[in-house]
C-alpha cells in the first residue's frame, strides 16, 4: 500500500508527539516548551515594523523603546500562552482528539498552580518594561500596556474566553497588528499616522492568519467541548478562503498606493505566502498542520523583516 507524504509526515509527527509525551522534557526545556517558542515570532515582528517605520518617519531611532517594548511583547506572549496552557486543560480544552503540539498541564508534566505562577510573573515583569515605557510615552502607552495585559489574561479566561468564540482573530488583529505595531511607532515618532495603521493591519492579519490555521486544525476537537471559532462558523471552504485573504491582503496594503515607502521589498515573501496558501488548502488537517502554523508565523516576521529593510534602504 502506498503511503502519501502528507500522510507520512502526519504519522511522524504523531509518533514524535506520543514520544515526548513519554519522556517529558525537565528544566529549563520543559518550560521553553511551555511557552510555545514557535508563537513568540508574532510579539517580535509587530515591534520590528512599528519601530523601523517611526524612525523611517520621525528620522531618528531610540533604541531605549526599542527594546523594552521587545522584552515586554516578548513577556506578554509567553505569559498568555502560559495561562491559555492551564485555563485550556482546567476546562477539558486539550482533549486527546487536539492535534497540536504538547501542553505541559493537560499532559500532568507541571501542577496547574505551577503554570498559573508562571505566567503571573511573565505579565509581572512585563509590567517593569511598561512602567519604563510609560516614562518615555505617557497616558497613551499606559493604556495600551494595561489593554494588552488584560487582553492576555481574557482571551483563555474568564466566563467567556475570547479564544472560544468567533473574533479570537480580530483580537489578534488588535494587539499583534494595530496595537503593538502602533505602540512602538508612537515610542519612535510620538505620534500616529496613516501609514502605522496600514502596516499594523497588514502585521496584525498575518497574526490572525496563524491562529486560523490552529483553529481550523483543531475544529472537531473544539467543537466538542464547545468553543465556537471563527473556523467552526465559516466552515471548511471559506476558513480556506479566509486564510488566503489573511495571508494576501498585507501585500497589497504595503505595496499599495497608500502603503509605505519601501513597501515593495515584501514582495520577497510572496512565494512563501502563496506556497501556503496552497498547502492549507491541499493537505489534510492533523499534525502537519503545526508545520502550517510555524510557517506562517515565519511569513510574518519575513514581512516585517522586509518592511524594515525596505523602510532603512
Amino acid at each position: 500500500m502506498n503511503i502519501e507524504p502528507g500522510q507520512q509526515m502526519a504519522s511522524s509527527l504523531a509518533e514524535d508527539e506520543a514520544s515526548r509525551a513519554d519522556r517529558p522534557p525537565a528544566g529549563w526545556r520543559l518550560w521553553w516548551l511551555a511557552i510555545r517558542p514557535r508563537t513568540l515570532t508574532m510579539a517580535v515582528a509587530p515591534v520590528l515594523a512599528g519601530t523601523a517605520l517611526g524612525w523611517a518617519e520621525a528620522g531618528h531611532f531610540d533604541p531605549r523603546p526599542f527594546l523594552a517594548a521587545l522584552g515586554g511583547a516578548l513577556l506578554i506572549q509567553a505569559g498568555t500562552n502560559l495561562h491559555n496552557d492551564v485555563a485550556d486543560a482546567l476546562r477539558g480544552g486539550d482533549q486527546p482528539l487536539r492535534q497540536g503540539p504538547p501542553r505541559v498541564t493537560a499532559l500532568g508534566w507541571v501542577t496547574p498552580g505551577r503554570v498559573r505562577a508562571a505566567a503571573l510573573v511573565c505579565f509581572g515583569l512585563a509590567c517593569l518594561f511598561g512602567l519604563y515605557l510609560v516614562t518615555l510615552g505617557g497616558l497613551p502607552i499606559l493604556a495600551l500596556g494595561l489593554a494588552s495585559l488584560a487582553g492576555g489574561w481574557c482571551y483563555s479566561g474568564g466566563a467567556r474566553p475570547i479564544a472560544y468564540g468567533p473574533f479570537g482573530e480580530v483580537f489578534v488583529i488588535a494587539f499583534f497588528g494595530l496595537g503593538a505595531v502602533g505602540g512602538s511607532y508612537y515610542l519612535q515618532a510620538h505620534g500616529l499616522s496613516l501609514s502605522a495603521v496600514i502596516v499594523g493591519l497588514a502585521v496584525g492579519l498575518v497574526a490572525a492568519a496563524v491562529l486560523m490555521a490552529n483553529n481550523y486544525r483543531d475544529m472537531e476537537a473544539d467543537r466538542l467541548i464547545g468553543r465556537r471559532t471563527l473556523a467552526i462558523r465559516a466552515g471548511l471552504r471559506n476558513s480556506q478562503a479566509l486564510y488566503a485573504v489573511m495571508v494576501l491582503a498585507p501585500f497589497v496594503l504595503l505595496v499599495g498606493p497608500t502603503g509605505p515607502a519601501g513597501g515593495w521589498l515584501v514582495l520577497g515573501a510572496l512565494p512563501m505566502a502563496i506556497s501556503l496558501i496552497r498547502r492549507f488548502t491541499t493537505e489534510a488537517r492533523g499534525p502537519a498542520f503545526n508545520i502550517i502554523l510555524g510557517t506562517t508565523a515565519r511569513l510574518q516576521l519575513l514581512i516585517s523583516g522586509l518592511l524594515t529593510l525596505g523602510l532603512i534602504l
